[in-house]
């Protein structure tokens, strides 16, 4: 099972419910990873999308809480046990989480690879991501060139769970 984050220097990924920082290559990679594949996110998450809707050309599933919660095509689960039962359907490499923090942090003993778009910035925020390089359980596997947009600097980063 993947996850796919963006980060800051201190693992930041939002601040007020947004990500810190749209970069375009950033989301066409995203997009490019994710296109045809199960995507795993939190209600919260979902709501900051534009029009609240779920990802198109993806199967989305929402974890939240609400049992009367829907949100138009996507696969809707109410706990853990649910969201493992649900994603025992399709092919663990085609999974993706893709936040929030909370359903990140869930989720992160149960995945091996997580693709990172690492900035080269530090901002304010409220949300944050695990720091896979704290922590001996992970190891970079695959790394990008320097990309620049403006005056950021970022790389794109593949973390392998150590077996």
């Amino acid at each position: 099972m993947n996850m796919i984050v963006a980060v800051d220097e201190n693992w930041a990924i939002g601040n007020k419910g947004s990500l810190l920082v749209r970069i375009p290559a950033d989301h066409k990679n995203f997009r490019n990873e994710t296109i045809g594949k199960v995507v795993v996110l939190g209600r919260k998450t979902l709501e900051t999308f534009p029009q609240k809707q779920p990802l198109g050309d993806r199967t989305n599933i929402i974890l939240s809480r609400d049992t009367h919660y829907k949100a138009g095509d996507a696969i809707i689960v109410h706990s853990l046990e649910g969201l493992i039962r649900k994603l025992k359907e399709f092919d663990d490499q085609d999974i993706y989480i893709i936040g929030g923090a909370s359903v990140y942090e869930l989720m992160l003993p149960y995945v091996d690879t997580v693709h990172v778009t690492k900035i080269d910035h530090k901002y304010e925020a409220d949300a944050y991501f695990p720091n896979l390089d704290e922590s001996p359980e992970w190891e970079i596997t695959a790394e990008s060139d320097e990309q620049v947009y403006f005056d950021l600097t970022y790389r794109f980063l593949k973390y392998t769970r150590v077996k």
